[in-house]
């Protein structure tokens, strides 16, 4: 419900204008979810929240370290000894073992191919405060980042919506399977520089949130040589990188760094994040790595803002100190991570669904775009609301990731368990059969005309279904979602 123009007066302009982006249809999304929840038993014909990037696969493994190290939290018998010196006063700086843990961590991630200096570690809580923090530092209210899109919807909170400054996007298309081009961010900089924008910066986002997909080791040099040319600083968000599953490999910015000797490093930031990777959102663990010191002075002092928990940095220290355990986790992700992606892929492509080709994140990048009467984002978002308010999925459309082409939705995938992977395929494999039928003469006016689909054959299957268990560990040649047709 929105404020009344009275109350609207009593508070601020800051407070009460549209820069969250919460009336976009990525939010509304969410709150179809939260107003009629999926659960199996409970509300079966609730929606599934396909729209959220979580990483629920390997929560049993933190788990299991947790009932093993019950001395990590200073709230049990076991660690009490340490909660008066966590529980006290701490600077900004964080604690000296969590800095050194998530160094550590970071470079483990990266394959032990660079390390990080625990020095230029400046915590955040979470990535949204870590993004606002280096939009602060490094630009002034008015002043531009170039953006590859497709984009994550939340960039435009967390970089522009109290900071003042501007996105604007590098365009990327499907006929290149979405590849970011040196030609597409100088038309994107001439765009920023004729509507009279300073830009600061390039920000890019390795793995990319929604795509999927991971930046080559040439087209990362050839960015770092366009931001040297200009002058102008690298943003480099790296929240998905241990969230590879298949080849290629993940290349960080990081190790272009140590390879461009000509390359001022003073330009270039890292944001980095447990939320992902670990699956700890709720944690938040935000982390600004730079390699300029007067950036790293100004985000500490910007960060006594959002602060991680002394108590959380010390569990977190503690757990990712424990070498056998994040080996252990980094395989087993990537491994439950590729099983999932490849059965939900797998069963989408057997009743003509297709996506991009991808090989890391929570997600994958849905391509409806022969579901549509017309290549326009009126028609997706038509599509889109059959999809929420009839078959029950809460995916998200293409327009709210700035998507310059209508027709493309981004899936998550790691955030349920496998029974309710079931159920959304089931749901899926519906809906194009429906959406065929209404190809026909006969069955035009079902869904081309007025997109409403009735899914009573669908409730009537779930509600026969028999409850199924799969493991993260389940072959792929004996699950049902691949042998749905």
């Amino acid at each position: 419900m929105g404020l009344s123009s009275n109350n609207r007066n009593l508070l601020s302009k800051m407070a009460t204008n549209d820069g969250h982006g919460e009336n976009s249809p990525y939010f509304d999304g969410w709150k179809a979810y939260d107003s009629n929840p999926f659960h199996p038993t409970n509300n079966p014909h609730g929606v599934i929240q396909m729209g959220l990037a979580e990483n629920q696969l390997c929560f049993d493994l933190i788990e299991e370290w947790l009932k093993g190290h019950p001395e990590a939290s200073i709230c049990t018998s076991e660690g009490v000894d340490e909660f008066k010196e966590t529980a006290l006063f701490q600077d900004y700086h964080g604690l000296a073992a969590f800095r050194n843990a998530v160094a550590k961590f970071m470079g483990r991630v990266r394959g032990n191919k660079v390390t990080f200096d625990p020095d230029n570690i400046v915590m955040s809580g979470g990535a949204t405060g870590a993004a606002e923090t280096i939009s602060f530092c490094l630009a002034d209210p008015g002043d531009a980042f170039l953006v590859p899109s497709p984009y994550y919807p939340g960039f435009d909170r967390d970089f522009c919506w109290r900071t003042g400054v501007q996105l604007v996007p590098v365009v990327r298309e499907s006929s290149n399977n979405f590849t970011l081009t040196i030609t597409a961010l100088e038309a994107a900089y001439k765009k920023a520089q004729y509507a009279g924008l300073k830009v600061k910066g390039v920000l890019i986002n390795n793995p990319s949130n929604p795509l999927g997909t991971t930046l080559n080791r040439e087209t990362l040099r050839s960015i770092v040589r366009f931001i040297n040319e200009k002058s102008i600083h690298l943003v480099s968000d790296e929240i998905y990188a241990a969230t590879v599953f298949s080849q290629p490999d993940f290349v960080s910015i990081s190790e272009i760094l140590e390879e461009e000797v000509d390359c001022n490093k003073n330009l270039v930031h890292i944001l980095y994040s447990l939320s992902k990777d670990m699956g700890l959102p709720g944690f938040r663990v935000g982390i600004i790595y730079s390699y300029n010191k007067e950036v790293v002075s100004c985000a500490r002092k910007m960060s006594s803002f959002g602060l991680v928990s002394t108590q959380t940095q010390h569990l977190i220290a503690s757990m990712l100190s424990d070498n056998d355990f994040v080996e252990r986790y980094i395989a087993e992700s990537a491994k439950r991570l590729a099983l999932r992606h490849t059965t939900i892929t797998r069963g989408l492509a057997q009743f003509g669904i297709g996506s991009l080709k991808s090989n890391a994140g929570l997600f994958f990048w849905m391509d409806l775009r022969k579901l549509m009467k017309e290549p326009t984002f009126e028609e997706e978002m038509k599509l889109w609301r059959v999809i929420i308010n009839e078959v029950k999925l809460n995916v998200s459309p293409g327009s709210s990731f700035h998507c310059s082409e209508p027709g493309w939705f981004r899936v998550c995938f790691a955030n349920m368990d496998n029974e309710t992977v079931e159920v959304a395929l089931r749901r899926i494999r519906t809906f194009v059969l429906q959406s065929k039928e209404a190809e026909t003469p006969v069955k035009t006016h079902r869904w081309r005309n007025n997109l409403r689909l009735s899914f009573s054959s669908l409730r009537c299957e779930e509600s026969m279904m028999t409850p199924r268990v799969l493991t993260p560990h389940s072959p792929i040649p004996h699950s049902p979602l691949v042998r749905a047709v």
